[in-house]
């Protein structure tokens, strides 16, 4: 297959990549190893940042995601919950903390609302009753395989082809050593397959630094695993952050009607595909929880999961710690180390996802001489129940029925317990195809 570019990984990155670059009228293939969303973007906490929890240590990543918690809320309010969210403190030194938070929400322009303790204990019953101080801040819900499918949909309206269960195992090149396209294993065919283009980008995530490798250049990715636990009941209606520096078992996510999400740990992982879940992880989390909600104890998890946070490291010592690595992300353009034709982005957040992908797109676009301006911040993404436009897509797009099968593959995620209705018809009429 000939495109003008190939995007390599189906996370949130790569596929708001895909849209952004059909939406500029550019031919692109996106493929990837698993199915979309089957990696680090279908398997984290399921909240949209406000960017208060990064205004104290990390400004940047908290003027990026409360810019974008606004964009991607306008563009795809049927995958978002706006619960709102509150740090909560518990101990003096979390009150101590409080005087740094409202100055960076200040500085950062995260909008942010003091909250007397007795009315935030009065809106979250089940919060400790020792709670001091509590600051309301902007945070939401985001459902990641909705966001990525809805994504997806849309690019796929506005003419990308993707490509699920295509790992990539090469690089095409020329007789200049030029990169010209990737050689996949399409494991639903048991074949491989060619993708030629102008243009590769490599937002493989926690596997993006292999992938350059392969390709003969070095992308620094420092691989974080953190674990979650799924509380089986639904015990806060907002999002709740511990206010403190950012830390383990510090956030509580409602998720849907009848679940809570708990997390997260941050450790040190060699490689993305050696992941294992950890008893003493578990009980972290456990003992960090009950701290703000003494219930957790007796409930405990239904199950728990993890997830690679693909961090980029900038500077000696990174590894040593995952809450002082930034969560700002970069793009490298490889001519510089004398590959052609491979652009790779690293680092970020879900909730970055589309800004990342309108600036690949701005750098693809001027390397291929295409003048038309991203416009992700302003396409509604196609996917809502109500949305007849969605109907009138999957009569007439021809949606892979592969795709049924990626959507089977959130077991094991953060989407385990629910899909979305809109997909089910997708579900359904991909079936149909052969």
């Amino acid at each position: 297959m000939k495109s003008d570019v190939v995007v390599v990984g189906g996370g949130a990155t790569g596929v708001f990549t895909c849209l952004d670059l059909a939406l500029r009228g550019i031919k692109v293939v996106l493929v990837e190893r698993g199915g979309l969303g089957s990696g680090t973007s279908g398997k984290f906490h399921g909240m949209l940042h406000s960017g208060a929890r990064y205004v104290v240590n990390d400004p940047a990543a908290a003027v990026e995601c409360a810019r974008e918690n606004q964009i991607l809320s306008r563009i795809a309010p049927h995958v978002i919950t706006d619960t709102g969210g509150l740090f909560v403190g518990i101990t003096e030194e979390d009150t101590e903390y409080r005087e740094d938070l409202e100055a960076g929400c200040k500085k950062c322009e995260v909008p942010y609302e003091e909250l007397a303790p007795e009315m935030a204990r009065c809106l979250e019953p089940k919060l400790n009753p020792l709670v001091k101080s509590a600051v309301r801040v902007s945070d939401k819900v985001i459902r990641a395989h909705d966001l990525i499918f809805c994504a997806a949909l849309t690019a796929s309206a506005n003419g990308a082809k993707l490509h699920p269960y295509h790992e990539v195992t090469d690089f095409l090149r020329d007789d200049r050593k030029d990169i010209t396209g990737v050689k996949t294993y399409n494991s639903t065919r048991s074949r491989m397959e060619e993708f030629r283009s102008e243009l590769i980008i490599n937002a493989a995530g926690p596997w993006a630094g292999k992938l350059a490798q392969l390709a003969g250049v070095t992308v620094e990715v420092i691989c974080f695993a953190g674990e979650m636990g799924v509380v089986p009941a639904k015990i806060c209606s907002q999002v709740i952050n511990r206010m403190r520096q950012p830390s383990d078992g510090d956030i509580m996510i409602p998720y849907g009607d009848n679940y809570s999400i708990m997390g997260t740990t941050a450790t040190v992982v060699d490689d993305p595909d050696e992941l294992q879940l950890s008893e003493e992880d578990t009980n972290l989390l456990i003992d960090e929880g009950s701290e703000m909600f003494p219930i957790l104890r007796s409930l405990g998890f239904q199950r728990t999961y993890a997830s690679v946070r693909p961090l980029l490291k900038v500077g000696k010592g990174d590894e040593e710690d995952a809450r002082k690595v930034s969560r700002i992300y970069d793009i490298f353009d490889h001519e510089r180390d004398g590959v052609h034709g491979l652009v790779t982005v690293a680092g970020g957040k879900l909730t970055t996802c589309r800004l990342m992908g309108e600036q690949i797109g701005d750098i693809a676009a001027k390397k291929l001489g295409v003048k038309e301006p991203s416009r992700s911040k302003e396409v509604q993404l196609l996917g809502s129940r109500t949305d007849e436009r969605t109907q009138r897509t999957l009569e007439t797009a021809g949606i892979d029925r592969r795709l049924v099968k990626q959507i089977m593959d959130t077991v094991g995620t953060v989407d385990e317990e629910r899909f979305m209705p809109a997909f089910r018809l997708l579900m359904s009429y991909a079936l149909s195809e052969e």
